[in-house]
């Protein structure tokens, strides 16, 4: 696990968020923090109607990519970027090797991978149930090339008493929330 007290960020980072579903937690997480991410990219369309209307009205520059990013579509996207912190949430991509080691970026997932690392890859909150953990919980890892790789700086679990998936899908939500908050004061209050 990466020691955030060790290697404390700066507070002057600009933020730049990513999203491949809906971007609520973008917004969730903008109106707990009072902070708004300086740019949002998602691989949507304008218009898509999966989109939170919400994320519109934070009034945040949205860039829109393509469906299957190429390094060239994420250096366009970041090259404004001296000092950024970028987090993705539900952003369904594996971001190149050379984008990870240039820039710093973060994922949240919604599966206990240091206890569980069979919960790597898309919904982990529905095996969770299907295959009955003891644990539910999320990681905060740094983006590497590969899926749910990369090391770990933050979990939250709790134990698995839901009855079904959309219990636990909820609770992590709530979770996750929490989880980023508490990371970004981390990071953000050096």
């Amino acid at each position: 696990m990466i020691d955030l007290n060790e290697k404390k960020i700066k507070t002057k980072k600009e933020w730049l968020a990513f999203f491949s579903h809906t971007g609520s937690e973008i917004v969730n997480l903008s109106n707990k923090l009072k902070i708004t991410p300086s740019r949002i990219v998602t691989n949507l369309e304008p218009g898509d109607p999966q989109i939170d209307p919400r994320l519109l009205k934070l009034k945040t520059e949205i860039i829109y990519v393509s469906d299957r990013p190429t390094s060239g579509d994420y250096e366009r996207v970041l090259n404004r970027c001296d000092d950024c912190m970028c987090t993705l949430h539900g952003w369904m991509r594996i971001v190149p090797k050379s984008i990870c080691e240039s820039y710093e970026m973060w994922n949240l997932h919604p599966g206990l991978i240091n206890m569980y690392p069979e919960l790597k890859g898309a919904d982990p909150q529905w095996r969770v149930d299907d295959e009955k953990h003891e644990w539910i919980g999320l990681v905060i890892h740094k983006v590497v090339p590969g899926v749910d790789d990369g090391p770990i700086a933050m979990t939250s679990k709790k134990r698995n008493n839901y009855p079904n998936g959309d219990m636990i899908a909820e609770e992590l939500h709530e979770m996750a929330l929490s989880a980023w908050e508490d990371f970004f004061h981390l990071c953000l209050s050096a």
